[in-house]
């Protein structure tokens, strides 16, 4: 939808009048801090999926697994309940509501890789986020 609407708008660029932004209700977002970019496997997998993909790729979303920080960069909502943070296969990981399946993550001094490569050279604990 975004696609067609932005050739909609650049067709009729010429005739668009600029309208500056007004000084009141501006605000500047603060730098996120790398303790926010934490996964909290509590929260709803609805939540988690979109926080995932909302710090992808920069700064990333993280998570620990077996002492090591991994850095998540998809995710989508998958069927499955258990215990926050309990790896339930592969790498979908129960949320406080549903469960995540993690698509795409990063290890440090590594590039980015899909869930099944992260996998073949990753131990999974029973659970991930300690």
């Amino acid at each position: 939808m975004g696609a067609r609407l932005i050739v909609a708008a650049l067709d009729r660029l010429p005739e668009l009048v600029p309208e500056p932004q007004p000084d009141t209700g501006v605000t500047y977002a603060a730098k996120i801090d790398k303790a926010e970019a934490r996964v909290d496997w509590t929260r709803p997998a609805a939540e988690v999926s979109a926080h995932v993909r909302g710090l992808s790729p920069f700064p990333g979303a993280w998570t620990e697994v077996a002492g090591e920080r991994i850095k998540l960069l998809g995710a989508r909502v998958v069927q499955g309940r258990g215990a926050p943070g309990e790896v339930m296969g592969g790498f979908t990981v129960a949320c406080g509501d549903g469960a995540v399946e993690i698509t795409r993550a990063q290890r440090a001094g590594r590039g980015p890789m899909t869930a099944a490569e992260l996998l073949r050279g990753l131990q999974m604990p029973a659970v991930v986020g300690g």
